[in-house]
C-alpha cells in the first residue's frame, strides 16, 4: 500500500491511498473517530455563595444558564493534548486513579459580569501551554453583579466514550473515478476538461459505458476534447482519497499517527493470540 499526503494544515489532512482495500481505509476511519484519545474537561466544581472582589464589591455566584449546561459547554472546549505526556486516569501508575499531573489538567475560571465568559478564560494550573488554543469559544454571558468561580479537571478519553473526546471530525473517503476515452485510461481529476458530474460521473465499481449528452454543454466539451461519443467509467476501490479535520486538540498529522499506532498494536495483539491457538 502506498500513502501520499495531498493537502495538510494543522487541523486538516487529505490523503491518497493506492494499492489498498476499502476495509483497511475504513478501519483507519473508525479508529480516527472512536479510538484516538484526547484531553477534555470531565469534572467541574462551582463555587457557591457571594464573591468579594478586590475593590470590595460583592458578586453573586450565579449565571443565566444551569450549572449542567455550563459544564457541558466546558467539556466541548478543545484541550491541548500531548499523548506522550498524559495517560488515562484509570490506569495511571503514579496515582492509581486519584488524579495527578500525569493524568489530569486542572483549570481555574474566575470571571465577573457584565462580560462574556469564553474558553480563553480557562487558566491552567501549571504549564501555560495547556491553555485552550481557541480562546474565542463563548460559554455564557454574565450580567452585572454575576460571577463565576470554577475549577475544572480535564482527563484523557476516547470518542467511543463521549463525543467531547472525539478528535477527528468529518472523516470520509471516496474511491477514485477512472475514465476510458479516446483510447486512454485516466483518473477523472486528470481529464483535459472538467468531467460532467450529472452525466459522466456515475457511482459503482463496475465499468459502465456512458453515452455523452449532446444537449449538455459539459458533455459536449468532453466529447470535443477526446473526440468520442461515449466514455467508459468506473470507481477504483484500490485508489482511495480520505480527508478529515480535528478540533484542534491534536494536529491532523499527530491524530493520524496515533490512529495508525493503535491499529498496529491491535493487529500485533491479534497475531499473537492467533499464534497461541
Amino acid at each position: 500500500m502506498d500513502v501520499k499526503i495531498l493537502e495538510e494544515s494543522d487541523t486538516d489532512l487529505t490523503l491518497r491511498f493506492d494499492e489498498t482495500d476499502p476495509t483497511i481505509v475504513n478501519s483507519i476511519r473508525r479508529t480516527l473517530i472512536a479510538d484516538v484519545p484526547k484531553m477534555a474537561i470531565e469534572d467541574v466544581e462551582f463555587h457557591l455563595g457571594p464573591i468579594r472582589a478586590e475593590d470590595g464589591k460583592e458578586y453573586e455566584s450565579v449565571a443565566p444558564l444551569f450549572d449542567e449546561m455550563i459544564s457541558h459547554r466546558l467539556g466541548l472546549v478543545p484541550i491541548p493534548t500531548d499523548l506522550a505526556l498524559f495517560v488515562p486516569k484509570a490506569t495511571c501508575p503514579s496515582c492509581h486513579g486519584e488524579g495527578c499531573p500525569n493524568c489530569t489538567i486542572i483549570y481555574s475560571l474566575n470571571k465577573r459580569g457584565p462580560a462574556v465568559v469564553t474558553s480563553g478564560d480557562l487558566e491552567p494550573i501549571g504549564d501555560p501551554k495547556l491553555k485552550p488554543r481557541d480562546a474565542a469559544i463563548p460559554i455564557v454571558k454574565l450580567g452585572d453583579g454575576q460571577a463565576l468561580l470554577i475549577y475544572a479537571t480535564a482527563t484523557l478519553g476516547t470518542g467511543k466514550e463521549h463525543a467531547k473526546w472525539q478528535v477527528a471530525h468529518g472523516v470520509g473517503y471516496a474511491f477514485t473515478t477512472v475514465l476510458k476515452a479516446g483510447g486512454k485510461s485516466f483518473e477523472a481529476q486528470d481529464a483535459k476538461v472538467p468531467v460532467c458530474p450529472e452525466h459522466i460521473l456515475r457511482p459503482g465499481n463496475e465499468e459502465v459505458t456512458v453515452e455523452l449528452k449532446t444537449e449538455c454543454k459539459n458533455c459536449r466539451k468532453f466529447s470535443d476534447a477526446y473526440d468520442v461519443k461515449s466514455v467508459k467509467v468506473f470507481n477504483d476501490p484500490t485508489k482511495i482519497r480520505m480527508q478529515f479535520e480535528t478540533d484542534g486538540s491534536l494536529t491532523a498529522r499527530d491524530t493520524l499517527v496515533a490512529a495508525l499506532d493503535i491499529l498496529e498494536k491491535r493487529f500485533a495483539d491479534l497475531a499473537g493470540k492467533v499464534e497461541q491457538l
